[in-house]
């Protein structure tokens, strides 16, 4: 019972998945229309030519006329060349109608992933995500390229066999028909087994890439801390838990083949031994024995077919299962369907008893609970008005990364508000709001491709030009015409061939072309050294002039000219003011301020 409810199960999700695939098949339904009418074609010459033979024999060949011979011949040459016409048809079309879905629903799935907010990306490993992209996908691509194609030409061509084999001889065929139940049997027996391995075999690739993404990346602290024999080891397990899975589903169908070829042979055995008897008795002609024998062979190949595009199937139903439930996860930010207009943007950013949790989804936190410690954020209210910088510092874990976080909205908040020129960013549109922040991370992530397309991000409307001078004026230009082949100047994957600083001037030069109201820095000088600092700090000088600055500050030296700095701890702001009245206050701002002083001291007697 619990088989057959499986089943069922399945079955349902099979229908709504199929109706899910028609969706992006639907564009080209005339090219898949003219995809069927070929492959009815070519399913209805299939059988014929068995039908031509048994006349030619039975006719011209029993009767000694050379003449009609020579007319069957020529029709069974003709016969061959449309089938090999309407076979290249066939092909092409249904190649060309998979590609084009195949690239429609991938593009959907990467567009559906990319409109994510970083919750979504907070609890799926990046290699799982690459995995719904590619291999599930790919996965789908026999199917949608000529599976479907296919299996629907075998069943025509059980159809027209069947049809033929009536016309010439009931008897006989009832006999071959006979053992079909059997087949319908073991298929759906095979079915139920395989897909259940076929979603446990997607799953372990989906673990095996994310286990590859994250150690490849990962590489240096394997080898620096000379992990590389246990993580083997843990590749290992995954690995032949994947391989292992992979050999069960093997197994089914190493035993569905034989099978299905042994009750092809059981038929074609019956045939012969019917066949003859009638043959010998004069009841049958020899022609349609022939004929029989040749029907016999032609309709176990489709099913056999079948059975093999199961494989196809039940693979591209998995693939299926997974890429349209990444595309039923949907954890957008919410935007407002009549977004505040975001024209001549002045900068003003004001957080007003702000309250912040990433897990609050999940733990169901209560609003205006001071002691929930999973607050990130509490109660966090401070201004910056247009062209000020306003520094925030504070130990690790205070919130400061966390006020980034949502004022681009990358998260919503739970309690408060956020404002930028006196809207609530819930009220603009995403890319208006984004379009006027720029924001500099500490760890700088650069694509594959020139510096000038690292800079310009594909604008456009951005010239060489504009680059170099902002480049000059930063002081990063020198470095730059430096490389080979300066700004064209190919960069590794994640700017690895570059060091920390002059990743770090590259994001400056990105930020300022893109002339934004609103900067924002995250830690972009904690990790350079004293030299390169200096460098940075003229280009942050630069960068900031003009413009509200949001920066979050490792280093206080790099901040002591901020218009305003805030002093978070525990989620509040603990202390506000400037570098020289936080320091007369003799609070939390000092005693940071002295341990930096007494840490670089310690440094320089060191060296």
């Amino acid at each position: 019972m619990s088989q057959q409810n499986d089943q069922a199960t399945f079955e349902q999700r099979d229908n709504r998945l199929a109706k899910r695939i028609w969706t992006y098949l639907r564009p080209y339904q005339l090219q898949v229309v003219l995809a069927l009418a070929a492959v009815l074609a070519t399913a209805y010459l299939g059988p014929l030519r068995p039908k031509l033979i048994q006349v030619a024999i039975d006719g011209p060949i029993a009767e000694g006329i050379p003449s009609q011979l020579l007319v069957i011949i020529g029709w069974l040459v003709l016969v061959l060349v449309g089938e090999g016409v309407l076979a290249f048809v066939t092909t092409y079309l249904t190649q060309w109608i998979g590609q084009r879905t195949i690239f429609d629903l991938r593009r959907a799935l990467f567009a559906h992933i990319q409109r994510q907010g970083l919750r979504y990306f907070d609890r799926r490993p990046v290699g799982t995500l690459i995995t719904r992209v590619t291999n599930d996908v790919e996965s789908l691509d026999q199917l949608l390229s000529a599976g479907i194609v296919t299996m629907l030409g075998d069943l025509l061509r059980l159809l027209f066999i069947a049809a033929f084999m009536f016309a010439l001889n009931v008897e006989l065929a009832l006999i071959t028909l006979g053992i079909t139940p059997l087949m319908v049997w073991v298929t759906w027996w095979f079915k139920g087994r395989v897909r259940v391995q076929f979603r446990v075999t997607r799953a372990k690739v989906a673990q095996l890439n994310a286990f590859l993404q994250e150690h490849i990346t990962g590489m240096r602290i394997v080898q620096s801390f000379t992990r590389e024999m246990r993580e083997l080891s843990r590749f290992k397990v995954i690995n032949g838990e994947h391989r292992d899975a992979h050999i069960t589903t093997i197994f089914y169908f190493a035993l569905l083949w034989p099978l299905i070829e042994l009750m092809g042979a059981v038929a074609l055995g019956l045939i012969l031994w019917y066949g003859a008897f009638d043959a010998l008795s004069g009841t049958l002609t020899l022609g349609v024995l022939i004929a029989f024998i040749q029907y016999s062979t032609l309709f176990f190949e489709p099913i056999r077919n079948l059975s093999d595009q199961f494989n196809v199937l039940q693979g591209a139903m998995a693939g299926a299962e997974r890429i349209f439930g990444a595309l039923d996860e949907d954890e957008r930010v919410v935007e407002s369907s009549a977004p505040a207009p975001m024209e001549q943007v002045a900068g003003r950013v004001t957080f007003d008893r702000v309250w912040f949790s990433y897990n609050a989804r999940e733990t169901g936190v209560t609003e205006g609970m001071d002691d929930q410690p999973s607050w990130i954020l509490k109660d966090v209210s401070f201004e910056a008005t247009p062209g000020q910088t306003v520094a925030v510092v504070g130990a690790t874990g205070a919130g400061k990364t966390t006020l980034i976080n949502l004022l681009l909205r990358f998260y919503d908040i739970q309690r408060g508000e956020i404002r930028v020129d006196g809207h609530p960013i819930q009220t603009l549109s995403l890319e208006a709001l984004r379009a006027n922040i720029a924001l500099v991370l500490q760890d700088v992530f650069l694509f594959t491709g020139s510096v000038f397309e690292n800079i310009t991000l594909g604008r456009s409307d951005i010239s060489m030009d504009r680059v170099v001078s902002i480049a000059e004026r930063l002081g990063a230009d020198a470095f730059i015409r430096a490389l080979p082949g300066g700004y064209d100047y190919r960069v590794q994957e994640r700017g690895l061939s570059l060091s920390q600083g002059q990743r770090q001037l590259i994001s400056f030069v990105r930020a300022c072309v893109y002339d934004p109201a609103i900067l924002v820095l995250d830690e972009a000088t904690s990790s350079v050294d004293t030299q390169t600092e200096l460098t940075i700090q003229h280009a942050l000088n630069e960068l900031t002039r003009g413009r509200t600055s949001l920066i979050i500050a490792h280093r206080l030296s790099t901040i002591r000219d901020a218009d305003h700095i805030l002093v978070m701890h525990r989620g509040r702001i603990h202390e506000s003011g400037t570098h020289e009245s936080l320091l007369a206050a003799d609070g939390l701002y000092r005693r940071l301020y002295r341990l930096q002083y007494q840490e670089q001291e310690r440094m320089l007697q060191q060296g």
